[in-house]
């Protein structure tokens, strides 16, 4: 889907075509506008390839007079196996044109140009909106990790009822999405200075914006760190827990075992074919039930005490 966007002195509106020094958003491509974007747009043809990697690490370079800035984004996915990843999203420009590519759905660029719309938010320079999109990820980002923390909360209480595997699933689940996250906050802020030492656009660059961008940045890389180390604790609790539970399993069954065992080794010294006490005694049979149920429920009074049951 391709939509166009102007910048003007009341914020960024939309428009119906391209005009120069406006701002072209593409996601998911289809083949008509990879078309429009590398022939007519002119973008070089590795930064389009470079960006069909899912797993491109955020960057910036020049070519031919054109910057490829690759930033790491959040966004929900539909697998239930993993809720929330990122991708890349290219900010490609030069002097006529700027390019967002994305080849994922995401709610972020949609949400940043309705509140820039409403906001009457507009861009000084091509650096200028790179920097408010990086803010955005980051905002973006603790979104996500709010939810995230409602499932970990929502996982724990469940938890709490009776260890299940696919609760424990959740939480190994919610942390490779929290991997994910933090290895694309790092690189995004890595990326942050590496635009802070491009001297010729550095006058160029909002002190107060910049510093907006770092702060968020940080604040989205400690708050993933938190719920990761939280949810390493928790991990290890419940595995503390599970090894618990199994070792006590193993004494009451290992308890009941024995207690078995007392009556049948009696019964089998007085079943075997050789003479013994109460082979002529009318109650044998019952003297020897009465050792066998005695020495059971002394076992059974000692493992109480041991707290073996």
């Amino acid at each position: 889907m391709k939509t166009f966007f102007k910048n003007s002195a009341t914020g960024i509106s939309p428009v119906e075509k391209w005009v120069p020094g406006s701002w072209i958003h593409v996601e998911c491509p289809n083949e008509a506008e990879k078309t429009y974007i590398i022939e007519e747009l002119g973008i070089p043809q590795s930064f389009f390839n470079d960006l069909e990697d899912i797993d491109e690490r955020p960057r910036i370079e020049v070519e031919d007079g054109w910057y490829l800035i690759v930033l790491r984004i959040p966004y929900r996915t539909h697998n239930p196996k993993l809720p929330f990843s990122t991708a890349p999203v290219g900010l490609i420009f030069n002097d006529q044109v700027f390019l967002s590519l994305c080849n994922v759905q995401t709610e972020m660029i949609p949400d940043f140009i309705q509140y820039s719309i409403r906001k009457n938010i507009n861009f000084t320079n091509n650096f200028d909106l790179v920097l408010k999109l990086i803010l955005s990820a980051s905002v973006w980002f603790l979104k996500y990790l709010k939810q995230i923390n409602q499932q970990i909360k929502s996982a724990e209480n469940e938890l709490e009822k009776s260890i299940k595997n696919d609760d424990l699933q959740t939480l190994l689940q919610i942390e490779k999405c929290l991997v994910y996250f933090s290895t694309s906050i790092r690189g995004n802020d890595i990326l942050v200075n590496r635009i802070k030492n491009i001297k010729i656009h550095s006058d160029t660059l909002d002190p107060e914006l910049l510093m907006d961008v770092e702060i968020e940045i940080k604040q989205a890389q400690e708050t993933t760190n938190i719920f990761s180390d939280i949810l390493s604790g928790m991990m290890d609790a419940y595995a503390s827990v599970i090894s618990n539970n199994l070792n006590i399993i193993m004494k009451q069954l290992t308890s009941i075992s024995i207690i078995l065992m007392i009556p049948t080794l009696i019964a089998s010294l007085y079943g075997m074919n050789v003479p013994n006490t109460f082979q002529s005694y009318a109650w044998g049979f019952w003297i020897i039930l009465a050792m066998s149920f005695g020495f059971s429920l002394l076992g059974v009074m000692i493992f109480f005490r041991k707290n073996w049951f």
